[in-house]
Parts: structure tokens; C-alpha cells; sequence
């Protein structure tokens, strides 16, 4: 366990870490603090099975105070990207022990579901019983108030028994654009009630459907939508929710009140909020409904057609009552202080485009963006609770996926500026933090980290990498109390022992993957009612007037775990072990059936391939685009076609530009049959003696075999047998990456259904980088040289718009030899 007890030794400096360890590429950093003035000059990385020193560095910039120290410096260590279990030495501080490697995130993603199985109402999983079965009646509403209705279901919002609709609604869009984005992080060990077992389908979509569910009762028809499920009159000390002993004014058993959105201030009691509208949760249903109904268009058709009907209708109720619905309260003065809208609906209307392709969705969120560029709690030192909600805009990331040129750079802007504010604050201090310390601070810190993900995916600029690592290092242990953040990872980590929750006080069950809020301004805990720290304070040394984080059942404002804030974290730790892989396998060669079929997909490179055979006629059209766009492309041509004398003008032009020549053959022989690829319709002495001819002609161009090096067989169809073959004969076998449909810009009408037009081919390039989780990055992207007469509709003039476009994606054009590296 690391070691941030208070301890009787006089122990004055620290080194804080990651707990949960680092990957072998990408940022490594530790801090070091102290209480005093002496500041050592290197510091060692010591590994520790063996003692042995495996790298000593100089430290970083020496910053000044910072909560209860004195000093940080920073102990950069990314050069070290060798597996293994290390501890770190400076002066006369020892880092708890911690692992780099590839699978330190493995697993974690999966962990985190457990805590939201377990704020399941309805029936709840961990608990293996029911609660919250009779929910509710109506209040607000257009039906006589304490109508009943069934909104039983969906999740607690934290240790109270709270549900509301905007943080639901943001959980579940986090869980779904999970799977969307890293389908093998996460396992199938749970059915869809939550208990143990294998449903086929994965656990974080089982947990995403339970919050749909809820959300499709909170919205049951076109002009109903429901906001809200109890109140603060939940408020009356700790128990488990099967033993629910809220009041609510209507009797035992009758539920609890549900608040329709009305678009007005609402509390039933002493308090009311400052509701201006309804679009705030429109938008985050819309959403969620719009990218679950994406998601279910293959398994569950009469499901992903429902959401689709409720996500316009909802959308629509957005567009009828723009502004904010805040939570209700009702005894006390604290309820969800939301005051944007737009990044909502922004959201919103961006996810209905990428499911219904209507431009109107478009154009609507486009004009959404440009209303809150930033989301505004960046760069500010302050904020009410929930003020700027959700905490990072998903929006100008999905929306800047799916356009191009001006509009995408102004998207991508807006996150660079969000983060630049952020920056400029934390790059003042050790810790790299330029975060609020208000209450939810690790949410904040969750959501920024991932805003830094999503630039960087969607950018290519790692400007702000350490950055975005230090957020995420700051949840699992870098923080001036050495602490994890998230009960019970790493298992061998120090994690909250005491959160706030009945589960934890009154039965000591475990919260595991519980996110807890985090550590809050001193002067926001000071004025805090009705919190008193239950125990002696273990970090007392690591407290400050300045921020203050317990580890005590009795601090609901630092130490209280938030289902929204895991589901958030979820999606990040999801995005590491991601990227995990994306350092090691997704570096090296895709291959199918001995060739190279895609290269490094943790770049945003493409190489253009073209074929040809008998059909040459669009040569000097794409030589020229290729000539324009400053770019080179990879030409695999059949001995027929070095021969041809008409083709033979083209030839030089792309070899004097610089473009890659290599043999696709010489007399385009199918070597395989169509139907059984194991069965080869060529002796091996055959395809020898016809690839040697091959060779022979670019040997006419001085090409040696060598400098060609690669090989693209004909009709893009080959088996193991023939990759050996070519390996024998010293070329490396390659064909196209598959996904997309440009390999049949060849086919022609007469083909019947086989045909497909060169509008659909583009279209399904696009529509791949979209949901892939790499891109196009690595991708070999075929298209024919020339056709038959009888395509009329030549793919290759789409080539210059297919470059621009992809350009203005982020993508660099190389030729194979360079992608193959």
C-alpha cells in the first residue's frame, strides 16, 4: 500500500505516483514534494526485484508552494519504456513500488461497471432485491399532480437515492460511446439484470441498456419528459435503499415524486431552482437515444427504431423551450445549478446527423458549437455545483468527426482554447493542476482528461500530452495525499477505506470502482452544513487552507462516490487500455493470410495504392492530382501494362515524380480458386517464372527487385501458399486494407447488383474512419488506375476531394515502402 499515513518518523518530502502504473509509451512523471527548502538534483528509477538502478535523470523545474509543501519538482521518466516493477529514489523519499507496462489499465474499465451495478434501483444486483419499486407520481405535470406513473428503474445518483435525468442521461451517452469507441475493454460476465453469467453481449452495454430503459420512461410520449425522481426530503440519514425510509408525504409503499419538466422554476419546499427552459435535458436525451439507436441498428431493430423516434422527439422539445432545467429541491439550498444548454443540443443535433445523414442536424449543431466554444468552467477559479454541465463538451468532438475544412479546424480551436486556459494555470504549479478544487472536482478531473484525449485524437497534436496524463495520474495516487481515488483500484493501492455510503457504513460492502468527488477548496469545506469528519484525520500533513480531501464516512463533500462521475471515468480507462494496444499491436503490420494488410494505426497515415492491367486511361489524371496534392502514391502494374506502349508515357511521368513502382504480376493470373482459397490454380514454378518476367520489366525501369520490395497480387485474391512463395523470392506480400469499397470502382452497371458507384464508394470511406477505432490511420487504400469503358462513372476523378478532405482530417499521405518501415 503506498505510504501516506501520518507516521511518528520525521519524514519530510514524498514522491507521489500513479498506483495503477504507466504504459510503456506515452508520459511517465512523478512529483516529488517537500516541507522544507532542500531540493535534490537527480533522482533514480531502481528496479525492484533486481535493486538495480535503470535510470537516473535530472529533476525537473523547481516549483514553488503548493496546499502544504513548500517545493514540487517533477520526475520525468517517459524514457523508459521497458516492462517492469520500479520504485523511485530522490534525496531521501522512496515512491511506493508501481508497474509499467502494457496491461497496468487492463481490466480497469470493467471494474468500474461494479459500482454502477450497485447503484442500480429497481432490482439491484449486488444486493440481489428490489428497491424503489413503487416509483412514482407526478408532480408539475400537464396530469393532476400525484398521478401515477411507472418510472421505476435506472440508477441512485450517489450515496442518496436521488435520480435525476441529466446525469443519467450523460452516464449512459458515456457508457455507449464506450463500447462505440473501444468494444475490447470491456467483458461479458453479467447478464442484463447485472448477476453473473454470459449473455452475449457486453457488460458496459447491459449497463448502458439499464439506463436507456429509465430514460425511455422519463420520456414516454412526444410531449411528456420527466426531469427528476425524489427529492432532498431523501436526506434522512444512512440506510440501504431496500430499507428506504424517506417520507415523501403520500404514505409507505407509494413511490416517490417524479418532476416533470416544465421549463419553469420548480421545489417543492422552502427552495426553488432557476429552471429557464427544457433543451439542457432534451439535448442529453437526445443523445443518449440517438447513439444507442446507432448501436442497436444490427441486434435490435424495433429497439434502435424506438430511440430513434424518441430522440426526435425529444430533440424537438429542446428546440420548443430552449434553456436550462436545474434539479428540484425542496428542504435544503443545494441542488444541480446547470446554466448551458447549447453544448446539449449541440450534442444533440450531432448525433441525430450521424444517425439520420439529414443535413438540417448539421447545420443546427454547427450553429449550436458556435454559442459556447468553451466549456466555461475553463480557466475559471470557481464555480456553482453542476454550473457547467456535462464538464466536458462531447459535441465539437463528434461533431468535428464528421466534417471537414473550416468547420473541423473551428472545432478542434475550441478544445485547444478550453485547454490552453487550463494549461496556463496548471503549468504555474508541480502537479500540473488547473482544475477548480469545487465540489465534483474529480469529475472535472475525469472530464478534462478526456477533452485531452479527444483533441488529441481528433487533432494528431500531442501538445498537451503530459498534461492530460497528469489529470489522469492525479486520480490514482499524484495528489498531495498520495490517495487513489477510486475504491479499490489498484487492489494493492491506497484507495478510500471510508467513503460516504450506507453500503460501506452499515455493512462494509465495497464500492468498488467508485469514483468518490474529491478534494474541494478549504473554504468550501468550512461552509459546508452538517459535515463532520467522523474519525482522526490520517492525511492531517497533507492538508492545507487551500484544498482539503477525508477519508471519512462523515465528509459527503470530498469523500461521497457519484454514479456519473464513474460513468465518466469509464470511458477514460476504457481509452487507456486502448491505447495500450494501440502501442504495441496496433504499431505493427495487420496481416491476413501471410500479407500486409494495414500498417501502423497509431499514426494518421495512409498510402494510396493504384492497380492496373489492361485499363490505364485515368494515368494522367491521377499523376497530375498526385503532382498537385505534393503527395505520392504506390503504383502496382502488371508486366501486360509496363509493355503497353500507350501506357508507357504515364510510366515515366510517375516514376520521374517520384511515385512507387512494384510488380502486381505479369500476366494478372487468378492464382487461387474464388470459392475454396486454399485451392491454388497455379504450380508454384508458374507463379515463379510469371513473377520473374514481371520483375524483368521494372529491371527495364532500374527498379531492382530490392528497391520494389513489395508485392500486390492480381485480382487482390492470393492464399498462404503464394505470401510464402513471394517471401522466398525476397518480396514482402501486400494487399488493401479492408472496410471500405473502393477495391470495386472497377464493376460496372452491367454487373447488376455487383456495381457500386463511385458517390457510395466515398461515402464508405468516410463512414469507416468514422467507426473504426483507429481511423484510416495505417490504411491501404486501393483504387484502379483505369477501368472498363463500360463504367462511365470513374472513381478516380473523386481522387482530389478524397485528398482534400482526408487532409483536412488530419491524414498524411506516404508510399508503401514508407508505411512499411
Amino acid at each position: 500500500m503506498a505510504s501516506s499515513f501520518k507516521t511518528n518518523d520525521p519524514v519530510t518530502s514524498w514522491i507521489r505516483i500513479n498506483q495503477l502504473g504507466y504504459l510503456p509509451i506515452g508520459s511517465k512523471v512523478a512529483v516529488w514534494a517537500t516541507k522544507t527548502e532542500m531540493l535534490p538534483a537527480i533522482f533514480q528509477l531502481v528496479n525492484s526485484k533486481t535493486s538495480k538502478v535503470i535510470f537516473s535523470g535530472k529533476v525537473g523545474k523547481s516549483f514553488g508552494k503548493y496546499g502544504p509543501f513548500s517545493r514540487l519538482l517533477r520526475l520525468n521518466f517517459s524514457g523508459v519504456k521497458t516492462a517492469g516493477s520500479y520504485y523511485l529514489k530522490c534525496g531521501e523519499a522512496i515512491s511506493p513500488v508501481f508497474e509499467i507496462g502494457n496491461d497496468v489499465y487492463a481490466g480497469a474499465a470493467d471494474f468500474g461497471l461494479r459500482y454502477m451495478r450497485q447503484q442500480r434501483s429497481g432490482f439491484n444486483p449486488f444486493l440481489k432485491d428490489s428497491c424503489h419499486t413503487t416509483d412514482g407520481y407526478t408532480m408539475y405535470g400537464p396530469m393532476p399532480d400525484t398521478t401515477r406513473i411507472d418510472v421505476s428503474g435506472g440508477w441512485h445518483d450517489a450515496t442518496d437515492y436521488l435520480q435525476y435525468a441529466t446525469t443519467s442521461a450523460n452516464a449512459t451517452y458515456h457508457l455507449l460511446a464506450a463500447y462505440r469507441d473501444f468494444p475490447e475493454a470491456f467483458s461479458d460476465r453479467h447478464l442484463t439484470n447485472g448477476l453473473a453469467g454470459k449473455n452475449g453481449t457486453a457488460d458496459v452495454l447491459d449497463e448502458a441498456r439499464w439506463g436507456l430503459d429509465w430514460l425511455l420512461k422519463m420520456h414516454p410520449r412526444k410531449d411528456w419528459l420527466f426531469n427528476q425522481l425524489a427529492d432532498d426530503r431523501d436526506h434522512v440519514g444512512f440506510r440501504l435503499p431496500t430499507k428506504d425510509s424517506a417520507n415523501y408525504g403520500v404514505g409507505p409503499g407509494k413511490g416517490r415524486p417524479v418532476y416533470f419538466a416544465t421549463g419553469q422554476p420548480q421545489g417543492l419546499g422552502k427552495y426553488k431552482n432557476k429552471s429557464t427552459g427544457v433543451a439542457s435535458i432534451a439535448g442529453k436525451f437526445a443523445s443518449a437515444f440517438a447513439l444507442g439507436s446507432s448501436i442497436y441498428q444490427k441486434t435490435d431493430s424495433s429497439l434502435a427504431h424506438t430511440l430513434q423516434d424518441k430522440s426526435l422527439s425529444a430533440y424537438q422539445l429542446g428546440l420548443d423551450k430552449p434553456g436550462v432545467a436545474q434539479t428540484a429541491p425542496n428542504r435544503s439550498p443545494y441542488f444541480y445549478e446547470e446554466d448551458n444548454w447549447t453544448d446539449d443540443m449541440e450534442l444533440g443535433s450531432a448525433a441525430l446527423y450521424q444517425l439520420t445523414g439529414e443535413k438540417k442536424y448539421l447545420d443546427q449543431s454547427l450553429t449550436y458549437s458556435t454559442e459556447e466554444k468553451i466549456t466555461p468552467w475553463m480557466g475559471a477559479d470557481t464555480a456553482r455545483h453542476y454550473q457547467w454541465y456535462p464538464f466536458h463538451n462531447f459535441g465539437h468532438y463528434e461533431l468535428a468527426k464528421k466534417t471537414v475544412g473550416k468547420s473541423k479546424t473551428e472545432l478542434i480551436a475550441y478544445y485547444r482554447e478550453g485547454i490552453e486556459k487550463v494549461w496556463k494555470k496548471a503549468s504555474e504549479n508541480g502537479f500540473f493542476r488547473g482544475i477548480p478544487f469545487i465540489w465534483c472536482s474529480n469529475n472535472l478531473t475525469t472530464s478534462f482528461a478526456i477533452q485531452c484525449y479527444l483533441y488529441r485524437e481528433i487533432s494528431g497534436d500531442k501538445k498537451y500530452e503530459e498534461l492530460e496524463q497528469a489529470c489522469f495520474d492525479w486520480l490514482f495516487g499524484c495528489n498531495p495525499w498520495g490517495k487513489s481515488m477510486v475504491y479499490g483500484l489498484p487492489a494493492h493501492g491506497d484507495t478510500p477505506r471510508f467513503p460516504h455510503s450506507s453500503l460501506a457504513l452499515l455493512n462494509q460492502y465495497p464500492l468498488d470502482g467508485g469514483l468518490v468527488d474529491g478534494p474541494v477548496y478549504g473554504s468550501i469545506f468550512r461552509n459546508l452544513k452538517g459535515l463532520k469528519l467522523e474519525k482522526e484525520d490520517q492525511y492531517a500533513d497533507f492538508q492545507s487552507d487551500y484544498v482539503v480531501y477525508h477519508d471519512d464516512f462523515g465528509d459527503y463533500s470530498t469523500n461521497e462516490p457519484t454514479m456519473d462521475g464513474t460513468a465518466s471515468l469509464i470511458y477514460l480507462l476504457a481509452a487507456k487500455q486502448h491505447e495500450s494496444k494501440s502501442g504495441n499491436s496496433r504499431k505493427l503490420p495487420e496481416k491476413s493470410h501471410g500479407a500486409i494488410i494495414r500498417g501502423d494505426q497509431t499514426k494518421k497515415k495512409i498510402a494510396l495504392v493504384f492497380t492496373g492491367d489492361e485499363y490505364g486511361e485515368g494515368g494522367e489524371f491521377i499523376s497530375e492530382t498526385l503532382k498537385k496534392q505534393n503527395i505520392k502514391g504506390s503504383f502496382f502494374l502488371t508486366g501486360n501494362f509496363y509493355r503497353t506502349k500507350g501506357f508507357q508515357p504515364i510510366i515515366a511521368k510517375l516514376q520521374k515524380n517520384g511515385n512507387y513502382l512494384g510488380s502486381h504480376s505479369d500476366k494478372h493470373l487468378l492464382y487461387c480458386d474464388w470459392q475454396k482459397r486454399d485451392s491454388l490454380l497455379v504450380t508454384k514454378k508458374e507463379f515463379e517464372t510469371d513473377l520473374s518476367n514481371s520483375l524483368n520489366e521494372l529491371k527495364k525501369l532500374n527498379i531492382t527487385k530490392s528497391e520494389a520490395g513489395y508485392f500486390l497480387p492480381p485480382y487482390e485474391w492470393y492464399n498462404d501458399s503464394i505470401a510464402e512463395w513471394s517471401r522466398e523470392l525476397g518480396l514482402k506480400l501486400v494487399n488493401f486494407s479492408p472496410g471500405t469499397r473502393s477495391s470495386a470502382d472497377y464493376t460496372y452497371p452491367e454487373m447488376g447488383k455487383r456495381y457500386v458507384d463511385s458517390e457510395t464508394i466515398y461515402k464508405s470511406v468516410f463512414d469507416f474512419e468514422q467507426q473504426s477505432a483507429t481511423g484510416l490511420n495505417g490504411f491501404l487504400l486501393l483504387i484502379h488506375i483505369g477501368t472498363d469503358p463500360r463504367r462511365k462513372d470513374k472513381f478516380y476523378n473523386y481522387l482530389p476531394k478524397l485528398i482534400i478532405d482526408l487532409k483536412h482530417r488530419g491524414y498524411q499521405f506516404v508510399k508503401i515502402d514508407e508505411m512499411l518501415l
